[in-house]
């Protein structure tokens, strides 16, 4: 099964689902941004209840568990909107016994492939791993000593963002999530 992390990620999941014959769904997660700086994040959640968050970028940046818990709530109602709105109607693909590819269109700090994969687990995947384009060196390093397989074509060894190894990398929107979702259901 592919699982593309929304709202690039869709895009790429798409081909590589394409490629492989193989079912396609959204799994979707948010960043949880330090609450001053918000693209600055302290971790992500994801769909069925999980919670990863960044302590070392916590401490760094005196975040408290209150305004951690303020972002996470206020990123679930959006989660929980996303996750309706892509899938129409339809029902999460069952992961039960399968082995779940999570695709994002690359990786940076990890936080929301992290999530995405605990996501999977909790879903009875059997196995989950991630599959990007691009990404951080450390990021892919750390994943995987931390026992996460990762499949990553381009490891730079200068990385500042994502979009930077992109010709376009304009922000995906909803809509185009929905007809892509709604091309394989």
């Amino acid at each position: 099964m592919v699982l593309g992390l929304p709202r690039g990620g869709v895009v790429v999941a798409a081909a590589v689902a394409d490629r492989m014959r193989a079912p396609l769904d959204v799994l979707v997660v948010r960043k949880l941004g330090v609450p001053w700086q918000p693209e600055l994040g302290m971790g992500a959640i994801a769909e069925g209840g999980v919670v990863v968050l960044n302590s070392s970028i916590i401490e760094q940046a005196h975040v408290t568990p209150e305004q951690i818990d303020q972002v996470r709530r206020d990123e679930e109602i959006e989660l929980e909107r996303r996750a309706t709105a892509y899938r129409e109607g339809r029902a999460r693909l069952d992961l039960s016994g399968a082995t779940a590819v999570i695709v994002d269109d690359g990786l940076a700090t990890g936080y929301t492939a992290r999530a995405a994969v605990e996501s999977a687990e909790g879903a009875g995947a059997k196995r989950a791993l991630v599959a990007v384009p691009v990404g951080a060196a450390e990021t892919v390093r750390e994943m995987r000593s931390d026992g996460l397989e990762v499949i990553c074509l381009h490891v730079p060894d200068w990385f500042l963002a994502v979009g930077e190894w992109y010709d376009h990398f304009g922000q995906t929107s909803d809509r185009e999530v929905i007809a892509i979702l709604g091309q394989v259901g």
